[in-house]
């Protein structure tokens, strides 16, 4: 799907469920999500799915869809966002090069000492 045409997808909720959604903890996101007819909860996985900041949330309604309901609503991606949702999720990769860097931490203190400023000393 192109980047315009994921913009003009509609939401297949209102923009109070999908708020109720966003703002919900993983046990509050099952209730809320079993309210919606089958047809409509594969419509919105892949919704979901296929917006990075609701990513996790489309997998996580996609499972409590059927393989059959994702495939009718997304085809191939629906079938691939089913075997997706039941997989285990696996840790974010780490690139070679990242993994030997230190962490960047604040400093907790003055970053240097200032001597007193003195106008005696110049007469």
């Amino acid at each position: 799907m192109s980047a315009y045409s994921l913009a003009e997808e509609n939401c297949p909720v209102g923009d109070q469920m999908l708020g109720d959604l966003y703002r919900s903890h993983e046990r509050g996101l099952a209730d809320l999500v079993a309210t919606v007819t089958p047809d409509v909860r594969a419509t919105l996985a892949l919704f979901c799915y296929r917006r990075g900041h609701l990513h996790s949330m489309g997998l996580a309604i996609a499972a409590s869809c059927t393989e059959e309901e994702l495939e009718t609503a997304g085809g191939r991606v629906g079938t691939a966002l089913f075997a997706l949702s039941r997989a285990a999720p696996q840790p974010a990769p780490v690139s070679p090069h990242m993994s030997n860097r230190r962490k960047i931490t604040l400093a907790s203190g003055p970053l240097r000492a200032l001597p007193p400023l003195d106008d005696d000393t110049e007469g």
